[in-house]
């Protein structure tokens, strides 16, 4: 079974970077035709998509937040993470990491983490 796991740390303070990690069991980031992305949920707003990472390494963002994130792996612990620099009270929201199989939707979830970003 499949399992998305995000961690992190939960408050982070204004200007500074905010870095998450999903850790995936049950399949490889490197697996063919898989994709591994980054949404959030800001309070009392819709769910966002952030970005993702593809099998072999492509990335790509988010228009809106393209300039401020990156998003990276490591296949050697099976991980990949995001990274969101400058953050703002506005990057306060529930992030979740999750898995695509091309074309088909995000059919896995991690469960979220909140994080907060406050002085």
């Amino acid at each position: 079974q499949v399992q998305l796991q995000e961690s992190g740390p939960g408050l982070v303070k204004p200007s500074q970077t905010l870095s998450l990690t999903c850790t995936v069991s049950g399949d490889s980031i490197t697996t063919n035709s898989m994709y591994w992305g980054w949404f959030r949920q800001p309070p009392g707003k819709g769910l966002e998509w952030m970005g993702f990472m593809r099998y072999d390494g492509m990335t790509r963002y988010s228009p809106s937040l393209k300039s401020r994130t990156s998003i990276y792996r490591d296949t050697s612990k099976n991980q990949f993470s995001l990274q969101l620099n400058s953050v703002t009270s506005e990057d306060t929201a529930v992030y979740y990491c999750a898995r695509e199989l091309f074309n088909c939707g995000y059919n896995y979830w991690g469960q979220g983490t909140q994080v907060t970003v406050s002085s």
